[in-house]
């Protein structure tokens, strides 16, 4: 009897031994298949306004179910306005296997394509990718880019148009762009064809760096101009909260290209929504993520536009911002 026992006790022992041994061989493999993968996005952008279009990404992945330090992390690169370092940032960041680029901007696209071959691109992009020869198409972008398209360039004259009609008296406008951006010099062509039609006097002002650009901002004198006018150049935009102090310094109006910058002091802005721009371009990111080729990936044209206008800056200004251009404001800032 006793015999019998000690041998049911010995096969539990056993029994014990070898469950417990195959629990600790299946246990790691348990918890490395209840991980949620990581993935690794190199973010390319430069500066300014441009962090508007992040959040608007970061919005965008929480609403798909991407949340920054846990399903993903964004390895982020801020050239600060100098295009040609995203060309060493881009290739750093293929050389570390991320997933995919983000990209912002004609000018840090165009340098993230070059230096890149390999690594799926989402961009959101002010002017035109096809004549810009970064795509093959819209509807078939054929490479390794594909994203969001918005209207900055295009709206150049428009926003001349729209400052007069809120300065009627105005008679010169001062603008600063890079020459040797070609997307900047052709924005500054349509402002220029239509200050000719308005009868404005157009100062050109060209800036081939940041640097320069912080020293003529710092030259403006009061009365040297009427206002400001923004041409689509993203090394401009990047200093785009120096402009605005300065100007509110001078006494001077400013017209930009995203809302975000009427609520940090110009007096407005007429383009897209970069925020809402960001967070369209999140679904790209997404689909690539999961398997989708950017090659196959139609590209969004987002063609609804904003007027903004800051009326504390009016006031400062001593101007009065007429009824109808109230009327057509989206956003109004008392």
């Amino acid at each position: 009897m006793q015999s019998c026992r000690k041998a049911t006790q010995n096969y539990m022992t056993r029994k014990n031994f070898l469950l417990i041994s195959f629990l600790s061989v299946l246990a790691p493999q348990l918890v490395i298949g209840q991980q949620t993968r990581s993935y690794r996005i190199g973010v390319l952008h430069p500066g300014g306004s441009q962090y508007e279009t992040l959040d608007g990404l970061r919005q965008g992945l929480r609403e798909l179910g991407l949340h920054e330090g846990k399903e993903l992390i964004l390895d982020i690169r801020d050239v600060k306005g100098d295009a040609s370092a995203a060309e060493k940032e881009a290739a750093a960041l293929e050389k570390d296997n991320v997933n995919l680029i983000y990209a912002l901007t004609t000018p840090v696209i165009t340098k993230t394509k070059a230096a890149t071959n390999r690594t799926s691109v989402i961009f959101c992009i002010g002017s035109d990718p096809v004549t810009g020869g970064l795509v093959d198409s819209f509807v078939i972008p054929g490479g390794r880019l594909t994203g969001v398209h918005y209207l900055v360039r295009d709206l150049t004259g428009k926003r001349l148009e729209i400052l007069k009609e809120i300065l009627p008296k105005i008679s010169r406008v001062l603008t600063f762009y890079d020459p040797t951006n070609r997307v900047a010099a052709e924005g500054a062509t349509l402002a220029r064809d239509e200050s000719k039609r308005l009868g404005i006097k157009l100062i050109e002002r060209h800036v081939r760096s940041v640097d320069e650009l912080k020293t003529e901002t710092q030259k403006l004198k009061a009365g040297e101009t009427d206002a400001f006018l923004f041409t689509p150049d993203p090394m401009v935009g990047s200093q785009s909260q120096l402009i605005i102090d300065v100007a509110r310094a001078r006494k001077l109006p400013t017209m930009f290209q995203e809302q975000s910058l009427v609520g940090k002091g110009a007096l407005a802005s007429y383009g897209q929504n970069y925020r809402e721009i960001g967070r369209l371009s999140a679904t790209y990111v997404q689909r690539v993520l999961n398997g989708a080729q950017p090659k196959d990936l139609k590209i969004e044209t987002v063609d609804s536009v904003e007027l903004a206008i800051n009326l504390q800056t009016a006031k400062q200004l001593g101007i009065t911002i007429p009824p109808q251009i109230l009327t057509r404001a989206k956003k109004v800032i008392k």
